[in-house]
């Protein structure tokens, strides 16, 4: 498949948030929390797999005024699982410590020292489900927020003198790592795309030097674009005056090519006088609103702020269909298969 994709006369982005949960995954495992993270799941598997365990610590849950929620077992294909059982531990500690002593259990409770580098775990994790779960929504996110986001994680993960050992070495290799699947991606369309995104048009994501490349590459398309709108003299079957040969052989270029280069520059002057819009404002909308202020890069625009961010939607769908179509029901037809997608989809969106 991924032989096929480099074959493809299309531009190709890796989705972002599973660059994000990966790299999530290879910093726990570099940074000395295996340790901790195994004795969680110890604890988790203990209640999860014996329903007399789980009934025993719902009762303690609800016995010292506690909501009565059961534990997540982390998977690591499945994102945020263990931000997730981290949390589900931190919060039940005194029914899981009462209960585990009431049993004369061989599952020994996490200390108060390994508590504290689980409340750490959790902070280290946050920032990392905001993205995730921002950029794996149902709903359409533009690869233009990709950059922006890489940006938030760089800086919160910056390392500071007060962290703990395992914290400091978790944030470097978590930007190691991140650095490193950031520079496989197609840095160039996210850049542009960035950039015509009214949101982050200030591309403060970017260092400075790397501003004046972009609005370049961006002139440069829009140049393109204009060539690509102008009639050829074959569709139009005019010759070109004698002024404008005799131009063209004495300078090598003709007239209009200043004017346009003017002109593209107003174009681009004026786009960025547009004042920015909220985060919650679709950036394609508001394209497709000033459409006529700036009909050249209206289309440009189009082309890289349609590109999606991740590929979770469809991975969802893909998952629901599989859910649908099984051993028991794999004589159903194509059209009752969309049928009962659609209707999933509707029901989970009026839920």
């Amino acid at each position: 498949m991924t032989a096929a994709a480099r074959l493809l006369p299309f531009e190709h982005l890796p989705c972002t948030a599973h660059c994000v949960q990966r790299t999530v995954t290879v910093s726990l495992h570099d940074c000395g929390l295996d340790g901790i993270l195994a004795k969680c799941r110890k604890i988790v598997g203990h209640f999860k797999h014996s329903p007399s365990n789980a009934q025993e610590l719902g009762e303690q849950q609800v016995a010292l005024g506690q909501k009565q929620e059961p534990l997540v077992q982390d998977v690591p294909t499945r994102w945020n699982s263990t931000l997730e059982m981290v949390r589900r531990i931190l919060r039940n500690r005194l029914p899981l410590s009462t209960t585990l002593s009431q049993q004369n259990s061989k599952i020994a409770m996490l200390t108060s020292q390994e508590l504290a580098k689980l409340e750490k775990v959790e902070e280290l994790l946050e920032p990392c489900r905001n993205v995730t779960e921002l950029l794996g929504g149902e709903q359409y996110i533009s690869c233009s927020v990709v950059l922006p986001a890489f940006c938030h994680l760089f800086r919160v993960m910056e390392p500071s003198d007060d962290d703990p050992v395992y914290v400091v070495r978790f944030k470097k290799v978590f930007t190691t790592d991140l650095a490193k699947r950031k520079e496989s991606t197609n840095l160039k369309w996210l850049k542009i795309a960035t950039a015509l995104d009214p949101r982050f048009k200030d591309l403060k994501c970017l260092p400075k030097d790397e501003r004046h490349e972009v609005w370049t590459s961006i002139s440069s398309l829009v140049k393109e674009e204009r060539l690509a709108q102008q009639p050829s003299t074959e569709t139009t079957g005019k010759q070109p005056t004698k002024k404008t040969r005799m131009s063209e052989f004495l300078l090598c270029s003709s007239d209009s090519d200043s004017d346009d280069e003017d002109s593209i520059d107003k174009c681009l002057k004026r786009y960025k006088s547009e004042p920015k819009i909220n985060m919650d404002q679709c950036p394609l909308q508001w394209w497709s609103s000033r459409e006529g202020a700036h009909v050249l890069m209206a289309r440009i625009a189009r082309k890289y702020l349609s590109t999606p961010a991740t590929t979770v939607p469809c991975e969802r769908l893909f998952s629901l269909s599989g859910h649908i179509v099984q051993k028991k029901r794999a004589s159903l037809s194509p059209d009752n298969v969309n049928k009962l997608v659609c209707l999933s989809c509707w029901l989970n969106a009026k839920e």
